[in-house]
């Protein structure tokens, strides 16, 4: 089956905290999931073939909020992504059917194998 996913890519390594109590110091949460060791961000307009079932990934808590309301960790099942090693990129959701495509970034870049599912994508 095939996805695509249209959020806007994510720009911030970082998960969410905050360090002030104003609305305009909190920082909004990444979408980033972790899996097998490695932490995975949000990627849009990538259209890809969800593969097998992997497991378990862990979306860690988000606290945009300035230490009020933290959302807590949840779960959510990884599969892999036809054609890119798992070490690279997964998908995440509740159902094949209701994914979100995550990779491992360096730094802000991402890797070159999903860079090019992007670019056949368009």
């Amino acid at each position: 089956m095939t996805a695509v996913l249209t959020a806007a890519v994510a720009a911030s390594v970082a998960a969410c905290t905050s360090e002030g109590n104003s609305p305009e110091d909190a920082a909004s949460c990444v979408y980033q999931v972790t899996y097998d060791g490695r932490t995975y961000r949000d990627v849009a307009n990538a259209e890809f073939t969800v593969g097998s079932k992997l497991g378990a990934a862990t979306k860690p808590p988000c606290d945009d909020t300035g230490g009020q309301d933290e959302e807590p960790a949840t779960t959510e099942i990884a599969y892999a992504v036809d054609g890119i090693s798992p070490k690279v990129a997964i998908a995440v959701g509740d159902s094949p059917d209701d994914v979100q495509f995550v990779a491992v970034y360096s730094g802000n870049e991402l890797p070159p194998e999903v860079e090019k599912l992007i670019a056949r994508s368009w």
